[in-house]
């Protein structure tokens, strides 16, 4: 009886009377600190420097930046579209069962990824110096005439996107099931048809996220159109900076428009992701705004006074 008495568990404590000592994460602290105090001294030495920050917001809305602004998104636009067109085909020349185009695809991809995209806008800008007359047989002119800064910008900005593309559409492509195709010849689908109603179309859950990254990033890159006298964002701000000597100020405001532009398309480009992930998951991640609203009911909830019972 005392040896059963013994071995009788000890009854648990009640919740009430544990005590949880929290981990102290002192590391944490003293990287917060640290961080906290970098960003001090950045702000200290912006404020003491000799910046006009006044003018910053009247020239956000000046008519020659707003004009640099929609040059910057339609030069973006254009070369995006032609970067696009031109990947979906060195994609299926990639992949081709035909040595010559496989082997062109590559060597384009070869040289328009390895050269740097400053080269390749002074390239088309001077091309005049190679080829002085454009003879097309219907059309013949001067290629100074012909090569406008628009013209350069556009094919050194689309040729080179191209190249990026091509490898984005081809994994696409890859990471569709064979089977997929073998199917669709079995029910007397053409190889054309195919890409079109059925690789394509399951290809896109892999191709979008990229492909708006790489057009975040065209905003951005369509900034080197500057050295080709296209007048974009960059070359407008300068132009006011060469005149009202307000350099770093202009920079600024051209910073902020580019913030502003990269930031609009990261929203449209979260929606058409998810748009194409419904196929693939049957949890979506909740937009901005369903976890806006998760979180001020959780708010709502927490500050609202408990009901006796």
């Amino acid at each position: 009886m005392t040896d059963t008495v013994d071995k009788m568990p000890t009854p648990a404590l009640p919740p009430d009377q544990i005590k949880a000592i929290p981990v102290r994460h002192y590391g944490r602290w003293v990287a917060g600190a640290a961080v906290v105090a970098v960003l001090v001294l950045i702000g200290i030495a912006f404020s003491n420097a000799k910046i006009n920050y006044s003018i910053i917001p009247d020239y956000l809305t000046d008519g020659t930046i707003l004009s640099g602004v929609w040059h910057t998104l339609y030069i973006s636009v254009l070369a995006m579209v032609l970067g696009l067109v031109l990947g979906v085909i060195l994609a299926v020349m990639r992949m081709s069962s035909n040595p010559v185009t496989s082997t062109v695809a590559w060597l384009y991809i070869w040289f328009f990824r390895g050269t740097p995209v400053l080269v390749q806008l002074l390239l088309w800008y001077n091309i005049s110096l190679v080829f002085p007359i454009l003879n097309l047989g219907f059309y013949k002119d001067e290629m100074n005439q012909v090569m406008t800064p628009f013209l350069a910008a556009l094919l050194g900005l689309g040729l080179n996107e191209a190249a990026y593309m091509s490898e984005i559409v081809r994994a696409g492509i890859q990471s569709v099931d064979i089977g997929q195709t073998e199917a669709s010849h079995a029910l007397g689908m053409t190889q054309g048809k195919t890409l079109r109603r059925v690789i394509l179309p399951q290809a896109m859950r892999v191709i979008v996220p990229p492909t708006g990254n790489e057009f975040i990033n065209m905003l951005k890159t369509s900034s080197l159109a500057y050295a080709v006298q296209f007048n974009e964002l960059i070359k407008r701000a300068t132009d006011i900076s060469s005149t009202s000597l307000a350099v770093v100020e202009m920079y600024f405001v051209a910073s902020i428009w580019y913030l502003i532009l990269t930031s609009v398309f990261s929203v449209f480009q979260y929606y058409l992701e998810r748009r194409y992930a419904r196929g693939s998951t049957r949890n979506l991640p909740p937009t901005p705004f369903q976890r806006l609203k998760k979180n001020l009911r959780l708010f709502g909830s927490f500050s609202r006074p408990e009901v006796a019972r």
